[in-house]
Order: structure tokens, then C-alpha cells, then sequence
């Protein structure tokens, strides 16, 4: 039997752009870039639009695409070729958004459970870094043990100074893998008829308060959904429940002086096994002031693997590896 047939690589490769432009006085916006060039965007990548909702701040596509003024975010799983939208991006951003400059960048992924199912450059990120490398003047990263569990990360590193995002800005990500088998099921036609219902019934709902849900109940299994908050927010789930190669997925930049009770949260729900946890915070965000917390940060039933702080242009990074504790 051909193995890789039943299996799905959960693992997401995300881009984030920040853009800025020299004439404060033009008006510039992505969010008036119209969907069909996202659509071809999307189809170099190999992936769609299934659903959209959209605020006063901020538009969501499901997949996972978030458009607000000046940043854009494309979050892919599946062996989809995500850095093939980066020169289409970079020219749509500036003729129809009016951008001419990049603040800031982030390409980010855990390692893949079988890179070798990746088209290239995505089956090593040493390819990737080549890449980015031909559009952005940039630095690679790598935390954790590149030999086990890891996770990549590519952001913007000039020479000569650059603008700084003055924006409050945030981002917890949580990469939860081998879960609960139960909690699993719920993410299945076999158990949920819709994906409100998986919503509902795994508690997803009730995760952040005031949230506009967007989500998507795949066949025969497979869950994702956006959530849209006023002022910008957003937060975004993925879910993967194959027993063999389980995977789910959180990301907000809903701004809290501390995440230990959202993160919690989300393990109460999931039940990892073990799972990745990033946070990004800029000298403006309220969640900076509580960053050196993390250094002893601990949630119960489960115990610290990996622990690493960084400084970078615009944010600091705090990144940790956490595995259940032996019962």
C-alpha cells in the first residue's frame, strides 16, 4: 500500500507582508485589490477560495488569507507552492494597493513531517531561503533542534536602517500535534454533519469573545476557520484529525498583556500530546511587557522541552516546545 496516500501534512507555511509607501498623503489599501487577482494569486500556490467575510478592518478568505490596510497574510497546508505568490504580490500591492515599500516579512514553518512530498523549493528551506532571498534582504532561523522538532523562520534584516512598524502588533501562534484521538473525531462527517456543529461541540466558539466565524467542515474530515474581531483581529484554526499524522493550527493577534489562560484554553480543548508555541510582540503591543515572563512559563501537565527568546527589527520573539508530562 502506498503510505502517502493516506496521509495529509497538516504543517502550515505562512507569509506575512507589512508595506508602506515613501507619499503619506497617497491613499493606499490592499483591501482594494479585487478578488479575481486573488484568485490568481491563490492558483499558483494551488489552493482556493472556499468562503470570505470581511469588517471595517480587516477581509478573511478561508483557506486562510487576511487582508487589512498594509498587511497581508497567506497561511497554506498540503503540499501547496506558497512562495510562488511573492512577485505577484509585491506588483499587485503597489499598482492597485499604491505600495512602493516593504516594512517587514515573515515566512515561517515548523519542519515537515515528510518534506519529501513537498514540491519544490518547499521540500528544504535552505531552498526556500533562496527564494525569499531574490526578493527581500533577509535573514534565516532556525529554534529548537534541527534534528527533531523545529521551526524555520525568514524576516526582513537590512543593512541601512528601516521604518519601524509603530503599530501594536501581536501574533501567538500554537502548533498542537499528536492529539486526542476523541477530540479528533468531532472534526469528521462521521461525527459532525456541519461545521458549526464541529464548531459548537468542540468549544471553538467560545475560544475569544465577539468573534465573526467563517468556517468549513471538510470531506471526510479536515476543519478550518477564520474568525474576525473589531479593530483588526483575527484568529484562525486548522485541523488535521488522521490519527497517524494529527495536526491543529492557532493563530491570533488578538493583543492580551499574557496568553497562559488563551493558551490553556486551547490545550483543554486539543489535548496535544505536544505542541509548538511562538509569540511575536513590538515595543508597542501590551503583550511585550510580559514577554520575559515566558522564560519561566509553565502549563500544567506539561513540561518545558525548548525555550528561546529573540530580538529582531520590529519584534521580539518568544518560542517554546512543550510535551505532555509522564502521568
Amino acid at each position: 500500500m502506498d503510505v502517502s496516500c493516506e496521509f495529509f501534512e497538516g504543517t502550515e507555511k505562512l507569509l506575512e507582508v507589512w508595506f508602506g509607501n515613501e507619499d503619506s498623503y497617497r491613499e493606499c489599501d490592499l483591501r482594494k485589490i479585487p478578488r479575481s487577482a486573488w484568485e490568481s494569486i491563490l492558483e499558483l500556490v494551488k489552493c482556493e477560495i472556499i468562503s470570505f467575510k470581511k469588517n471595517d478592518s480587516i477581509d478573511a478568505y478561508v483557506l486562510s488569507m487576511f487582508i487589512s490596510k498594509n498587511r497581508f497574510i497567506l497561511k497554506t497546508c498540503g503540499s501547496t507552492t506558497l512562495l510562488r505568490c511573492i512577485e505577484p504580490l509585491l506588483y499587485v500591492a503597489k499598482e492597485i494597493g499604491g505600495f512602493d515599500e516593504v516594512l517587514d516579512v515573515f515566512y515561517s514553518r515548523k519542519n515537515f513531517i515528510r518534506p519529501q512530498l513537498q514540491d519544490k523549493p518547499h521540500s528544504a528551506f535552505e531552498d526556500e531561503v533562496e527564494v525569499l532571498e531574490n526578493f527581500f534582504e533577509g535573514a534565516a532561523y532556525c529554534m529548537g533542534r534541527v534534528n527533531r522538532d523545529c521551526w524555520y523562520l525568514f524576516t526582513l534584516n537590512p543593512i541601512m536602517p528601516a521604518k519601524l512598524i509603530e503599530t501594536p502588533d501581536q501574533t501567538l501562534e500554537l502548533i498542537m500535534q499528536n492529539l486526542d484521538p476523541k477530540v479528533m473525531k468531532i472534526f469528521t462527517r462521521e461525527v459532525c454533519a456541519t461545521a458549526k456543529e464541529a464548531t459548537v461541540k468542540s468549544g471553538i466558539d467560545k475560544i475569544l469573545s465577539n468573534v465573526t466565524i467563517d468556517d468549513y467542515l471538510f470531506k471526510p474530515c479536515g476543519y478550518s476557520m477564520n474568525g474576525i474581531m473589531k479593530g483588526g483581529y483575527y484568529m484562525t484554526i486548522h485541523v488535521t484529525p488522521e490519527a497517524h499524522c494529527s495536526y491543529v493550527s492557532f493563530e491570533t493577534n488578538f493583543p492580551q498583556d499574557g496568553y497562559h489562560d488563551l493558551v490553556m484554553r486551547l490545550l483543554k480543548i486539543f489535548k496535544p500530546g505536544k505542541f509548538m508555541m511562538t509569540i511575536f510582540a513590538n515595543e508597542n503591543s501590551i503583550a511585550s511587557e510580559s514577554l520575559q515572563d515566558y522564560r519561566n512559563l509553565t502549563f500544567y501537565g506539561y513540561s518545558s522541552k525548548e525555550l528561546q527568546i529573540c530580538h529582531f527589527k520590529n519584534y521580539d520573539l518568544t518560542y517554546g516546545l512543550f510535551a505532555k508530562a509522564p502521568s
